[in-house]
């Protein structure tokens, strides 16, 4: 079953199989890939379809059928995409008309979705609504509650714009604004609907919040013409909230994704965006400049509603130019689209436009009945934003002109009236402000009529409107900053989490690869080492050689009885016998030689235009030349090489092959040597077993050291980061265990604590005294935290001089005597240097326990506590140093989003008694920011 939209990882991944896939596999890759390339790469994905249709044969007919379908809609979407309505449709309906006569649901309604939005950019917002409609039962009937989802969240967005309170009415209770557990493409359709409700009901800062959400997730999903649209809006919500320089990155961000597209609407949406942020900015030559380029570019998709948004844009531009022929024709083209698209805000937007645009014009009847028409509109769609806009239409339209006064009227004069009624409407809308050029009006007219008493008091109001108003702008720019401070944190903190679970994936394909490596080395050495003649030996070597390792050449070197020699015993270049070759060990011109001496690996990189050192006669000039001993204990048996005439072909996994080939030859030849000796005498075979066995063990410990050096931090020999993420979820499953397990309400005795330990000022030892003296009381200062902590402590050094220990089972309430005694260890008695010096050094402690809340044993995970005691870490550095702090959870603790409350607010938290700060230090706490948000350096304290 194909998904509507795949993740990017998951493409990757399809794409990296198909080199090797063959037949019915490498078929159904390139459906995958075409399917969910459609948008990502439209000229790849009609490749792959192309690729795949000569190969349908191989599958059942109705497979056969419900692909070629698929491909047809692949076809569909690439010429919506290019404005090309007419055979988008004819396509889409096709596919929709096969899928339907191979009852195929789920094809059935991607067609309807595709149609959806082809009608969407014809303008026809009624065949929109019926095709989503009969995409989400289609998917219903196929078992797909994601596409459910996603069809159900753009019928909500769609009916957003037509009537946001008959919007919020059918879909309001539909969507929660907690998306936990939502499939990221479904979460991103969600949080689009949310972020244009919040849009249209003038909430921008939330709305932007949404919309960034709905962003990500359009991008991560290969949905670009959405994510276009989205950072276009997002912009629009920056314009809005007067953060034009935010605005116009946004514009750019979808301009940039757009080009290259080039998709009309999606190139066309962004250029008249970015033009209207421009006239806002009072730039309106390159606004109408670039107004102009964005209804060219729309033209294929004139129904749209992206194309009514640019009439619109042109209009306004028309008047601010003083052009109120051209405004009066691009709204009356606005009227025409909105009516067809029957969405009310461009209705009553383009009414209200005529009647400026009439009134200037000097033809004043006429723009009365358009006002009054975007009145009727507004009024009727309960729109008292737009009902205000066109009250002050027809209040200016009367200043201007001398017309009858509408009836009823209870004011002094026809001005006054309209003003009254849109003063009126105001007031019911909770938190508006009414505009200071509004109340200025009215107090002009009621100076007019005589009434100076009531014109003083609103010039009162309005002077208090401006300063409201100017509050207003800066609480929007404040939430501007908020917003794009948090988008950068989040994009920041994202791109750490992607690089950490790439490097992680890194390191586990390493570790997977070294594993099977290992293993099948492992069968490798049992069968080299079974083999008790040396030519057999040199046979299953160079067999293995060859498999593992590129190697133009390779040959073994045994040591003479005399150790005076080394002999070539087994040489074999390019499939040819190499001559017999012999090198006094003293030879200053072997290498192999060299390599006894030293008993050492040697590697030699030669560059391509060089020539091969101590070359032998005969042999081919290799590049890259490894040489090992082979050694038994403290013996050396002689030397292996490989070469190859690729430069650089030897890194660290290639040598770790040939040091674990080397060690299994030696100890085959050994034993085959200790095998001819036993065939002189049954006296020395148990010997020559126990030497086996011996072998055998130390072959072992080789790989116990090998794997416990992994998990060892080399300095300190504390553990570090890998050996902790390896063993604390069994700790912690443990602990949440006996939880689970406890028969009453009592918490157990013993819990999980986490210290941070961090060195102050250790910097300084650094920059003062070299990084020698620095290793040095890393090193002293292990030493001291295993004299505190018990042998089933994790002690692990995090980073730099920062140690992370999980005390295990041990009571909470004692926590702050295990950080006081630290304290004490590291500040009581001086730190010796190399050069003899002693000097005195003290340390900070943060520390949290896990359950962090008893009542809530999985409130917090135990990376949360961690990162709590990271935070009481930081109340301790910046509270005075050579000091301990911990985090406590009270009775007050609220079960909500507690990490994040924590984290953004400690001293607030602790001023409401919602968490207890337990701390040796007696000066006041640092309770403000985190020391990620402070941007403290670890090892600059």
């Amino acid at each position: 079953m194909l998904d509507i939209f795949a993740l990017d990882n998951e493409v990757a991944q399809w794409e990296a199989e198909l080199p090797e896939s063959h037949g019915v596999p490498r078929l159904h890759l390139l459906a995958r890939l075409a399917w969910h390339l459609r948008q990502r790469d439209v000229a790849r994905a009609q490749q792959y379809a192309a690729e795949a249709v000569p190969l349908l044969f191989l599958l059942p007919e109705a497979e056969q059928n419900n692909l070629s379908a698929r491909y047809t809609l692949v076809e569909a979407e690439s010429r919506w995409l290019f404005g090309e309505l007419d055979a988008a449709q004819a396509l889409a309906e096709q596919a929709q008309r096969e899928f339907a006569r191979l009852e195929a649901p789920l094809g059935e309604a991607d067609a309807h979705w595709l149609l959806a939005w082809i009608a969407t950019d014809r303008g026809d917002s009624g065949r929109s609504d019926r095709e989503l409609e009969l995409a989400a039962a289609a998917a219903r009937t196929a078992g797909d509650p994601m596409r459910v989802e996603v069809f159900e969240a753009a019928a909500a967005l769609c009916s957003v714009f037509r009537n946001l309170h008959s919007a919020m009415v059918r879909w309001g209770g539909r969507f929660s604004e907690q998306l936990d557990g939502q499939h990221p493409v479904a979460a991103g359709w969600i949080s689009d609907y949310l972020g244009t409700s919040a849009f249209q009901a003038a909430d921008f800062g939330r709305a932007i919040s949404h919309l960034m959400v709905a962003f990500e997730a359009a991008m991560a999903t290969g949905q670009l013409r959405r994510a276009i649209i989205i950072a276009t809006n997002i912009g629009n919500g920056f314009t809005s909230l007067n953060a034009h320089d935010a605005a116009l990155e946004w514009m750019q961000r979808g301009l940039d994704i757009a080009r290259p597209t080039g998709w009309p609407m999606s190139v066309g949406l962004c250029q008249m965006q970015t033009a209207e942020t421009l006239r806002q900015l009072g730039q309106r030559d390159a606004a109408r400049s670039l107004l102009r380029e964005a209804l060219e570019t729309l033209r294929p998709v004139s129904g749209s509603r992206a194309y009514a948004v640019a009439l619109e844009y042109q209009g306004d531009l028309a008047l601010d130019l003083g052009d109120y022929g051209a405004a009066l024709h691009s709204f009356r083209d606005l009227e025409r689209r909105g009516d067809a698209l029957d969405q009310s805000d461009f209705r009553s937007g383009a009414r209200r436009g005529q009647a400026h645009a009439l009134s200037m014009l000097d033809r004043p009847q006429e723009a009365q009945e358009a006002a009054r028409a975007a009145l009727a509109m507004a009024s009727e769609q309960g729109d008292p934003y737009n009902q205000i806009a066109a009250l002050r239409v027809l209040a200016e339209i009367h200043a201007a002109h001398v017309l009858p006064d509408p009836e009823p009227m209870d004011a002094p004069n026809a001005v006054l009236h309209y003003l009254q009624l849109a003063m009126s409407t105001a007031a019911t809308i909770e938190g508006y402000i009414i505009p200071g050029v509004v109340l200025d009006a009215a107090a002009r007219e009621y100076a007019a009529a005589g009434d100076y008493e009531r014109a003083y008091e609103i010039s009162l109001q309005a002077s208090a409107a401006r300063d409201k108003t100017h509050s207003q702008e800066a609480t929007n720019r404040a939430i501007a900053m908020q917003v794009q401070y948090q988008t950068e944190r989040a994009q920041t903190e994202g791109e750490h989490h992607r690089a950490l679970a790439e490097a992680e994936a890194k390191r586990a394909e390493v570790l997977q690869q070294t594993t099977a490596t290992l293993s099948h080395l492992s069968a490798i050495g049992q069968e080299i080492t079974a083999h008790l003649d040396a030519a057999a030996v040199f046979r299953a070597l160079d067999r293995h050689v060859h498999g593992l390792l590129d190697a133009t050449h390779f040959s073994v070197f045994l040591l003479e009885p005399n150790g005076l020699y080394l002999h070539c015993a087994f040489g074999v270049e390019a499939g040819m016998t190499l001559p017999a070759t012999r090198h006094a060990l003293d030879d200053p011109h072997a290498n192999s030689a060299r390599c006894v001496r030293e008993r050492r690996e040697i590697l030699i990189e030669i560059d391509g235009g060089a020539a091969t050192p101590n070359l032998i006669p005969g042999t081919l000039p290799t590049l890259s030349l490894l040489f090992a001993p082979l050694t038994i204990g403290e013996r050396v048996l002689g030397v292996m090489t490989v070469q190859s005439l690729l430069a650089h072909a030897y890194g660290e996994r290639e040598r770790m092959i040939f040091r674990t080939l080397c060690a299994y030859g030696a100890i085959a030849l050994d034993n085959a040597a200790a095998y001819r000796q036993v065939a002189a005498t049954l006296k020395t075979l148990s010997a020559t077993q126990a030497q086996l066995l011996e072998k055998n063990l130390e072959l072992e410990r080789a790989y116990k050291a090998l794997e416990d050096v992994s998990l060892t931090d080399q300095l300190t020999g504390l553990r570090n980061r890998r050996f902790f993420l390896q063993h604390v979820e069994a700790d912690v499953a443990l602990s949440l265990r006996r939880y689970d397990e406890r028969a009453t309400s009592a918490s157990p005795d013993r819990d999980l604590v986490f210290f941070m330990v961090d060195m102050d000022y250790f910097k300084e030892v650094n920059d003062t005294h070299g990084h020698a003296a620095g290793d040095a009381i890393l090193v002293q200062m292990q030493e001291r935290l295993r004299e505190v902590f018990r042998e089933t402590d994790y002690l692990v050094r995090w980073g730099g001089e920062e140690f992370l220990v999980l005390a295990r089972a041990i009571q909470r309430e004692e926590a702050w005597a295990v950080a006081e005694r630290v304290r004490n260890a590291v500040a009581s008695r001086p730190f010796e240097l190399p050069d003899g010096h002693c000097i005195d050094r003290s340390c900070s402690i943060g520390f949290a326990c896990f359950p962090f809340l008893p009542e809530a044993p999985r409130l917090l995970n135990w990376s949360q506590v961690v990162g709590l005691a990271d935070q009481a870490l930081y109340v301790a550095k910046h509270s005075g140093r050579n000091g301990w702090a911990g985090l406590y959870a009270t009775q007050a603790t609220p079960q909500g989003d507690l990490y994040d409350h924590l984290v953004t607010d400690l001293k607030q938290a602790v001023e409401r008694g919602e968490v207890k700060v337990v701390t040796s230090i007696t000066q006041p706490l640092a309770l403000n920011g985190s020391p990620r948000r402070a941007g403290l350096a670890r090892g600059a304290a």
